[in-house]
């Protein structure tokens, strides 16, 4: 394959937290390895965060800074803009206006990561629009229910992309009315996770994940509700801790008092997620110095049978850290047994982490092997172009 010229279009800059920043430069990344010529954007009317104020406004000077510091630190130097939309007239920072309208015409492909840029006139002159869904079922079920603006947001991407590898297949109950969803996964630059020798001794499985998410995209469907969040299933597995005889830590904003008390009971340690947010090497450092994951997933993940799996997990595979989460249909296509459990039930749970605990070094570098021949960046994202047409 020639070097293409390739836009990753996403939103670290419009909330700069670590675990989105990270999602992104697997894209950057593996995109530079290949040997492509690659520019990151960011041309948007949305408010941004600011991690540090936790306000949503529109002051970009944060969102700025970041992907300048970004753009220096992982080689895309002259080839980053942030365009702010909401200004009249719009202003763009690192490359000018007139040339990011040229790069649009210009390019080979644009890459919309995990499908949250909108469109405008500007985006709709290149003719290779990629859409990379993360989050999959939610889009699916709008269009079950009639939802003519998102398929027509859709429409104008050539090919649609899904973390959700089994829809399209009998495994997943919702009709695609004619749509093609065609399988992903996240790219992960395994190099950036490298991690040498054992996690410490007192070393425990960890994950980190966002509380407060339920509401923000929950939605019905056939009778049936499913929820955005994945605290339900925490609180459905809160027993994990004593069924596996391990100290399980998971590091999110648990503002409710008796809930976090319920989970220190339940023998769950709680970490702050905050300073993980705020900065990408503690929240790296903290993946390579656990001893694994225990997670569980969204329950709209789970219910619909999607085949999705988590970025985050996937980091943990590339540190050498064996995962153990919640099945969503993934161990179809990866997965199952050594470095990477799927659990159903507290016996999957006890059952995993009593395999782990059994032979660690094995189910550590089994981990790391899955990581590099499922997650590698070069190899998903060079399938993803071949599909594509790129």
């Amino acid at each position: 394959m020639r070097p293409r010229r390739i836009v990753v279009l996403g939103y670290m800059g419009r909330c700069p937290i670590a675990g989105v920043i990270w999602q992104h430069l697997h894209y950057l990344g593996g995109l530079q390895r290949l040997g492509h010529e690659v520019y990151y954007v960011e041309d948007s009317a949305h408010y941004l965060y600011n991690p540090n104020t936790l306000e949503t406004s529109e002051d970009y000077t944060y969102a700025v800074e970041t992907l300048r510091e970004l753009a220096e630190a992982f080689n895309f130097r002259d080839r980053w803009a942030y365009c702010a939309r909401f200004l009249n007239p719009p202003q763009s920072f690192g490359l000018h206006l007139s040339r990011l309208r040229e790069l649009y015409t210009e390019a080979d492909a644009i890459l919309n990561v995990c499908g949250a840029h909108e469109l405008h006139e500007d985006l709709l002159k290149c003719e290779r629009l990629i859409y990379v869904e993360s989050d999959p079922g939610f889009e699916q079920i709008k269009l079950d229910q009639g939802d003519n603006d998102n398929y027509g947001y859709l429409g104008h991407h050539q090919t649609l992309f899904t973390f959700g590898e089994n829809i399209g297949t009998k495994l997943f109950p919702i009709s695609l009315h004619g749509l093609q969803w065609l399988p992903t996964r996240q790219p992960v630059v395994t190099e950036f996770w490298k991690t040498e020798g054992s996690p410490a001794k007192d070393a425990v499985f960890t994950t980190i994940t966002n509380w407060s998410t339920r509401g923000k995209k929950d939605i019905a469907w056939q009778g049936e509700t499913y929820l955005w969040s994945k605290s339900e299933n925490f609180l459905r597995f809160i027993d994990a801790p004593e069924v596996a005889g391990e100290t399980l830590e998971i590091a999110a904003d648990i503002q409710d008092i008796s809930t976090a008390n319920l989970f220190r009971s339940k023998g769950w340690r709680l970490a702050s997620p905050q300073q993980l947010s705020l900065n990408r090497e503690f929240y790296r450092h903290y993946i390579q110095s656990s001893r694994g994951e225990f997670t569980v997933s969204k329950d709209n993940y789970v219910r619909l049978n999607t085949g999705w799996f988590s970025d985050r997990s996937a980091c943990y595979l590339a540190a050498g850290r064996p995962v153990i989460t919640q099945d969503t249909g993934f161990t179809r296509h990866y997965g199952g047994d050594r470095g990477l459990f799927a659990f159903s039930d507290l016996d999957g749970v006890r059952e995993a982490m009593a395999a782990i605990n059994a032979d660690y070094a094995t189910h550590s570098r089994a981990a790391y092997e899955i990581a590099r021949e499922f997650f590698e960046a070069e190899k998903v994202l060079a399938f993803l172009l071949e599909r594509a047409g790129i």
